[in-house]
């Protein structure tokens, strides 16, 4: 605006300096050199104004010297045409107040000065009644100042009010990208059908749950002839059918749910359809929730007559009255006690494990650590416990403590299950590599008989063992626990006779490397 009013207060200057009537009426000083001063001022206006839509990148530099070269301009055509110069003045007030609104305060102030001065100037110089033109003049720079003043505070608000448009239309985008990514992303299907039956909106699992039809199908009765149905009689009778319906070959089974989109807005309709195998999963989780809090209430029942009994027995133990036929009875008693202990032992930890505190390992350093605390703590015999050691560094991100108890349970198994008859067990701990830079693995490793491949099938479910006294929750809590810590365990057949279980683990690069994206 400031460059349109710019060519048309030139456009004034060219017909005072031009027209021969407005001269005979306002005479002109020098008049080629007005007529000269007036054409070179349009040009300029005229090309500022085609400069228009081309934002500089140092708009207040750009903005100044426009501005002074206004300033000069008014005060040479105030010197060349004095009968005009209480309008040319006039006219400035614009471009001044202009300056204010687009310039810091420093320079709309001095363009605002600078002004006043050149009209001030001119009254001294070129004015033939000075006193009552130095008063005009005197006057229009108190209306600079003033204008500059009202400009500048105008400016103030207007840019606050354009911030916080800017800040609230920033918060609204990022907020609707994350209404649209949730959406996009919720387990539930979400369609938003309009009274045509035509598909405006689907997110991901919506998309899947209708068997991924193509994208140019909005047609909700071919893309789901079912759903459409009872999409109308629900619009008709307002009660829905909520018996679960696959509404493609191959997908879960869904209960669609409808709603509209507003109270008053009957032509959009929201469909959601809630995956039946997602529900069940979980209330199957809340069951084994509550089961496991069950379990870890009667274990805690059980221990003190557990406790009783094996204290009994030991008391009958030590009598030397008691026959031998009794002494083995009393054994057996043990033996069961025992067994009961380290069930209940298993299922409490299971109910207060706690949460796993990962942390970066040298998996070979820890393998050697492992194999000497072992060895430490048990008497091989025969037996023969090695680390066997990748020749590079092999870094892992696992809970410390969870990685040694659940090694420690798999070497004990390998030492006691692991072995041919009549030859000592031969078990290794392997720290390695998948592959060059595949995940970081840790085997424990026998050369035993093997597990036959239907029990091998089974030997990771609760309470399943072969063993007369084992309790079957071994293997179950070490899954348990290296699922704990974003690990996986494994068996894994050897060739030519014996045990593999491989704990695959995550590198701490990999895991850095899923956040940052």
């Amino acid at each position: 605006m400031l460059n349109l009013y710019r060519v048309l207060q030139a456009l004034v200057y060219v017909g005072l300096s031009f027209s021969e009537a407005l001269i005979n009426w306002m005479p002109v000083r020098a008049p080629s050199l007005a007529r000269v001063m007036a054409a070179l001022y349009l040009l300029f206006a005229l090309l500022a104004l085609l400069r228009t839509r081309q934002m500089p990148r140092r708009l207040n530099a750009v903005v100044a010297a426009f501005l002074g070269v206004d300033v000069t301009a008014a005060l040479l055509a105030a010197l060349m045409m004095p009968a005009a110069h209480t309008g040319i003045a006039a006219m400035l007030v614009i471009n001044v107040g202009a300056g204010a609104l687009l310039l810091p305060p420093r320079l709309g102030g001095f363009f605002a000065a600078l002004a006043a001065l050149a009209m001030v100037g001119q009254a001294l110089v070129g004015a033939d009644d000075i006193g009552r033109n130095l008063l005009e003049s005197g006057l229009f720079g108190l209306a600079y100042f003033a204008t500059a003043a009202l400009c500048y505070a105008l400016g103030n608000q207007m840019r606050a009010s354009e911030a916080l448009a800017e800040r609230r239309g920033l918060d609204l985008a990022n907020l609707s990208q994350v209404n649209e990514l949730i959406i996009r992303r919720m387990k539930t299907g979400v369609l938003l059908v309009d009274d045509a039956n035509h598909i405006h909106q689907i997110n991901e699992s919506a998309w899947m749950l209708l068997g991924n039809p193509a994208l140019d199908r909005r047609d909700l009765g071919e893309v789901a002839p079912e759903l459409s149905r009872r999409l109308y009689h629900w619009r008709t009778t307002h009660k829905a059918d909520s018996t679960a319906i696959a509404l493609a070959e191959g997908v879960p089974e869904v209960v669609p749910r409808f709603t509209r989109l507003a109270a008053n807005d009957d032509s959009h309709v929201l469909i959601f359809l809630d995956d039946t195998s997602l529900v069940s999963r979980r209330a199957e989780q809340l069951t084994l929730t509550t089961l496991g809090r069950l379990s870890a209430s009667i274990a805690h029942e059980i221990r003190n007559p557990l406790a009783a009994i094996r204290y009994s027995a030991q008391l009958l133990a030590e009598s030397k009255s008691i026959p031998d036929a009794d002494q083995r009875m009393i054994e057996i008693i043990n033996n069961h006690c025992g067994r009961l202990n380290e069930i209940i032992e298993n299922i409490l930890q299971l109910s207060r494990r706690e949460r796993s505190r990962p942390e970066a390992l040298d998996l070979n350093a820890w393998a050697l650590t492992f194999v000497e605390e072992y060895k430490e703590a048990n008497d091989l015999g025969a037996d023969s416990l090695r680390a066997l050691l990748y020749p590079h560094a092999v870094e892992a991100l696992a809970d410390p403590q969870h990685l040694q108890q659940v090694v420690w349970n798999l070497v004990q198994n390998a030492l006691r299950y692991g072995r041919l008859p009549d030859e000592p067990a031969r078990v290794m701990v392997v720290a390695r590599l998948a592959t060059d830079d595949g995940p970081p693995l840790i085997e424990v490793i026998d050369r035993g008989p093997g597990i036959p491949p239907k029990v091998a099938a089974q030997i990771f479910e609760p309470f399943f063992t072969t063993h007369e006294y084992g309790t079957g929750l071994g293997l179950y809590l070490a899954r348990q626990m290296c699922e704990a810590n974003q690990a996986s365990l494994e068996y894994v057949p050897v060739a030519g006779g014996g045990s593999c279980f491989r704990i695959t683990l995550t590198a701490p690069a990999r895991i850095a490397a899923g956040v940052e994206a």
